[in-house]
């Protein structure tokens, strides 16, 4: 069994016409969805066994912090090919090739890449996966290489607002 978590980088700081979209920051807003989340995962016991990330600083800094949270020392690779326009099928050729002995992979990314590629891999349909949102996805195979379009199985689909709602006491503690 394989399981990729697809999330969408925590919310930016807005783009202004003097910087470049590649070198936005997380915003205030952002570095508390990134542990509202990042505390969800720690409070069910999910760590990545390796973090593939677009290499725009929003993205790099949302697996920091996701780092952090779930005091995860493992290996990140910062990918030019998670950095928005590429197509379902190079983002499906670099997981494909990834050593088999990784069975859990966290995938940080951008809009509409990330909802694209959820929606690639499932039968279901996310119309748009949100800042900070992840979609858990299982696969029933052995290794990367078997990976197939719509064999997907979605785990689960969480994102920050959903925690205005409820959020659990042990989240909330991480949060002050």
């Amino acid at each position: 069994m394989k399981t990729i978590y697809f999330f969408r980088h925590a919310k930016a700081k807005n783009f202004h016409q003097d910087e470049s979209d590649f070198e936005r920051e997380i915003s205030n807003k952002g570095k508390k969805q990134i542990r509202t989340i990042s505390s969800y995962l720690k409070l069910r016991g999910i760590l990545p066994d390796l973090i593939l990330s677009s290499c725009a600083l929003r993205a790099q800094q949302t697996a920091i912090g996701l780092c952090d949270t779930l005091e995860y020392n493992g290996k990140i690779d910062y990918l030019n090919q998670l950095y928005r326009g590429s197509s379902s099928k190079d983002i499906l050729d670099i997981i494909e090739i990834q050593d088999d002995r990784y069975d859990t992979l966290f995938v940080i990314g951008h809009h509409p890449d990330i909802t694209e590629l959820v929606n690639t891999l499932t039968d279901e349909h996310i119309s748009k996966v949100p800042s900070m949102g992840v979609v858990a996805i299982k696969f029933n195979i052995d290794s990367w290489s078997k990976l197939e379009v719509k064999k997907g199985k979605v785990d689960f689909f969480i994102f920050p607002k959903q925690f205005q709602y409820y959020m659990p006491n042990q989240i909330k503690a991480t949060l002050r």
